[in-house]
């Protein structure tokens, strides 16, 4: 799985040139435009399955300003979604991933099997993007570690559970996570953690971990949020996926303020111009 092909010496230079620390020296979070290459997205309900509607998609984020774009093949969502093998995630994202490589923006690939994303780093993406932080398929630190190249590691449960100490679950994920990729070797500088809103987490939890987000700046890690489009804020103002840009962008913008170096958004030009903007009066206080 990890053995040397073609395209693995490129992967692994583009993956050197894209490490966290001097794209994260901005005085605002680095967005990451979302492009789901799913029949069943909660988001946008498989708008960009077909390969020229994701090319486009792809081309658009970039023009928006995007800085990275994070491709995935299979849905991930935290309800009904539909599990598929290694092979058809593969087939998806063989006819589009690289053309969104060509873009010359870093591409992360957004799956938790560690074959797909040794086949997606063989053919230039930079980065992993683990939903289930390490702790889902027991290959996925091995190769990180062997390609040297950045992992976000996300929280993620079985299933919710409202009794929970959310945060203090969340913090001792990212812990057992943390050792698993320092006993693998993987470079401590090419991590970020997500704390995984929306996933194993009811609204209410969510909307605790946004609030306290700060505490997890004590793993002196950059952090990434994705809050776009998520269930939570329709709990708290009733709205269709499509229809959650102001509560996504609020979300966002909260976690810029908490920490947040890296913001996963489907909305790119929005999402960037509200932390440009937020940034630039920060800065006044």
């Amino acid at each position: 799985m990890t053995a040397n092909s073609p395209g693995t010496a490129a992967a692994a230079a583009s993956a050197d040139r894209r490490t966290w620390p001097e794209r994260l020296s901005r005085p605002y979070p680095l967005v990451m435009g979302v492009l789901n290459i799913t029949p069943d997205s909660f988001s946008d309900g498989g708008r960009f399955f077909a390969p020229a509607g994701a090319l486009a998609q792809a081309k658009r984020m970039a023009a928006e300003g995007a800085d990275i774009i994070d491709v995935g093949a299979e849905s991930t969502r935290p309800y009904g979604a539909q599990a598929i093998s290694a092979d058809e995630e593969i087939r998806r994202l063989r006819p589009i991933l690289a053309d969104v490589v060509s873009l010359q923006i870093p591409v992360s690939i957004d799956s938790m099997k560690a074959i797909v994303v040794a086949w997606a780093l063989d053919n230039g993406v930079a980065i992993a993007n683990d939903v289930w932080g390490l702790q889902g398929d027991p290959d996925m630190a091995k190769l990180i570690a062997e390609r040297r190249c950045p992992v976000v590691i996300m929280h993620n449960r079985d299933r919710a559970d409202p009794a929970l100490d959310i945060m203090r679950d969340v913090a001792e994920f990212f812990t057992r996570s943390l050792e698993i990729a320092s006993q693998a070797g993987i470079l401590q500088e090419n991590i970020a953690l997500d704390p995984g809103i929306g996933f194993g987490k009811t609204q209410e939890q969510s909307i605790t971990v946004l609030a306290r987000l700060s505490q997890f700046r004590s793993f002196g890690l950059p952090l990434l949020v994705g809050a776009s489009r998520k269930r939570f804020i329709a709990s708290i103002s009733p709205s269709e996926p499509d229809q959650r840009l102001g509560g996504s962008v609020a979300a966002h913008l909260i976690a810029a303020k908490a920490g947040a170096q890296i913001i996963r958004a489907h909305d790119v030009m929005e999402t960037l111009q509200a932390l440009r903007v937020a940034s630039a009066i920060w800065d006044r206080e």
